[in-house]
């Protein structure tokens, strides 16, 4: 991989760590709320945070994607990941228009291990554009969790996909940008 290449996909890191926190935490407030008892003040705070962790989530990725726009060189890497992500949430939707007409329900002990399919080969196609080892291993991971999910209820589905999310993009992206702060940091040659 080229040197604009690595630079690149440092900058990318970023979302890994906001989307992948983001969906993590989403998961478990899910599996908290449908397995566990707990207090008004945090189904408050949980309810405020499904509102305003997505909103914050959403102005950054805009924030950030309107910032690569200035590098010229990166417009069709930005073109892929963005319509990747997009065609998913497509995917999504159709998959609930599906389930409504054959099953005239949408069972959700089915459909979250179908969205965790998607969500699986769209971090693989991330990860291969942008020749990511360990995010590769990762979509890996998250696809075979959702398998395992798919013998679950579905509370128990969300806590797999919690753990599935800190494998496929929390990780990874904390190691990148890791890795990331660590070679743009002068070096410091002491001189005695």
């Amino acid at each position: 991989m080229n040197e604009v290449s690595k630079k690149r996909l440092r900058k990318w890191a970023i979302l890994f760590i906001v989307w992948g926190w983001l969906l993590l935490l989403g998961s478990l407030m899910g599996y908290v709320e449908g397995r566990m008892v707990y207090s008004f003040l945090l189904e408050d705070i949980m309810n405020f945070l499904q509102i305003a962790l997505p909103v914050i989530a959403i102005a950054f990725t805009v924030y950030f994607l309107l910032e690569q726009r200035k590098d010229k060189r990166g417009k069709r890497l930005r073109i892929a990941l963005i319509s990747i992500w997009f065609s998913q949430t497509v995917c999504f939707v159709l998959t609930n228009l599906i389930l409504q007409n054959v099953m005239h329900e949408v069972n959700f002990e089915l459909q979250h291990p179908l969205f965790m399919v998607f969500t699986a080969f769209a971090i693989m196609m991330t990860a291969l554009i942008l020749r990511y080892r360990f995010m590769i291993i990762g979509s890996v991971l998250f696809g075979l969790s959702a398998l395992a999910a798919s013998y679950l209820k579905l509370p128990e589905q969300l806590l797999v996909e919690s753990f599935a999310w800190l494998l496929a993009f929390v990780i990874p992206g904390h190691l990148l940008y890791g890795r990331g702060e660590k070679i743009n940091q002068p070096n410091e040659h002491h001189t005695e």
